[in-house]
């Protein structure tokens, strides 16, 4: 529905947070065979982000990056493929801007005469009536259909899925 409202209203739609249960989940990780898995089940959402930009930008540009909770204390997270389905009641956060236009901007030693890849550069949303400006990094001979939110992760404050730890566990007492 956001990537709808984002279409309909021609607004950008800026997913900050979110929380609730969803249910059956595909989503797209580099790190599995074939880059996709699908989670059949509830889920708990323990962090949800991304961004929905009108047409003409390029579908990279927009999606949603989610981490779920299994019930048996497992933790998946990826690149949404397809709807994002409630299992209940979900709750999300987002801001809305208009006048969003995607450019390519070009690397900054492109512009000094270092040459560099042609295709290398930035991918920037440009808000018309946002002061914040979201940024992905394109990689040297990518097309720009492969840029995609996760990037955005920084800016989220969340790290990518191949990136998440967990605390060790706690020390027990001395006994002194």
């Amino acid at each position: 529905r956001l990537a709808n409202f984002a279409q309909r209203r021609h607004r950008g739609v800026s997913v900050l947070s979110g929380s609730g249960i969803v249910a059956n989940v595909t989503l797209r990780q580099s790190s599995v065979p074939g880059g996709v898995v699908t989670l059949h089940g509830r889920f708990e959402i323990l962090s949800l982000s991304g961004a929905f930009l009108p047409a003409p930008s390029p579908p990279g540009a927009t999606g949603l990056t989610v981490y779920l909770a299994g019930g048996q204390g497992q933790i998946v997270g990826g690149g949404v493929l397809g709807p994002l389905v409630a299992s209940g009641p979900v709750m999300v956060i987002a801001a809305t801007f208009t006048n969003a236009t995607y450019e390519r901007l070009p690397l900054e030693e492109e512009g000094e005469g270092g040459g560099g890849g042609g295709d290398a550069g930035i991918e920037a949303v440009a808000p018309g009536s946002m002061e914040a400006t979201a940024v992905a990094v394109a990689e040297a001979n990518a097309p720009a259909s492969s840029v995609t939110m996760a990037g955005m992760g920084v800016y989220s404050g969340q790290m990518p899925h191949d990136m998440l730890w967990t605390t060790p566990p706690p020390r027990p007492p001395s006994s002194y």
